[in-house]
């Protein structure tokens, strides 16, 4: 469910010009709008995990943010503290995770653009528009070259966060190891913890029957 200017509305009815209010742009039509799918080129294996989106789940990120699970690609950033995080920066194991298509042979995708980078509200989470321009932030770039999107650069409108590979996801995971005694750990470290202790707190709480009204640390 993405939120317009006559409330929310899901992401598959949306068009073109159609009104969105943004963080930092005020209210702003819709430029672009691509919907496309992807199919399994055989149905007795598994889906590659580097094709399976990030569930964020209910509640996941604070009370009731998402108003229900909410489901992006790993390259999708969502804006936290004031900076862009990608999903696939947040798995926890617990509240966001590689969603499991696996009774599903086709997953549908759709990308939306503004005339400039911003941030919209999916499910009451602020999440990134397209980026215009940067390739290495979109899966699946042959849609988007086909449709003549990527011709120009466009700046983030926030500072963007994400673990760049398995030796950066490693360190960041010392330096939490570390953090009671000696705390070194960077933004990204630090929320991605916070989130984490939250899934766990969530997990534990949901067992027991109880909802929890917890909130990240600042």
């Amino acid at each position: 469910m993405i939120r317009t200017a006559d409330g929310d509305r899901k992401i598959e009815d949306l068009a073109t010009g159609d009104l969105l209010p943004t963080v930092f742009g005020g209210m702003c039509p819709i430029q672009w709008l691509q919907r496309y799918s992807l199919k399994k080129s055989d149905p007795t294996k598994a889906w590659d995990k580097d094709v399976l989106p990030v569930r964020v789940a209910r509640s996941a990120l604070g009370p009731d943010m998402p108003h229900a699970d909410l489901t992006v690609t790993k390259a999708h950033s969502l804006l936290i503290d004031g900076v862009l995080v990608t999903a696939g920066s947040l798995v926890n194991g617990t509240t966001i995770t590689l969603y499991d298509a696996s009774e599903h042979n086709e997953l549908e995708f759709f990308h939306i653009t503004l005339a400039r980078h911003d941030v919209i509200y999916a499910e009451g989470v602020p999440c990134e528009t397209l980026l215009n321009g940067d390739v290495n932030r979109v899966e699946f770039t042959g849609h988007l070259r086909q449709d003549g999107l990527l011709t120009s650069q466009d700046a983030p409108c926030a500072p963007l966060l994400s673990f760049n590979g398995g030796r950066s996801e490693i360190k960041s995971r010392f330096r939490s190891a570390i953090s009671p005694w000696i705390d070194r750990r960077q933004k990204l470290d630090i929320i991605r913890d916070e989130l984490e202790e939250r899934g766990i707190a969530f997990s534990r709480q949901s067992e027991l029957g109880v909802v929890i009204v917890m909130c990240p640390r600042v």
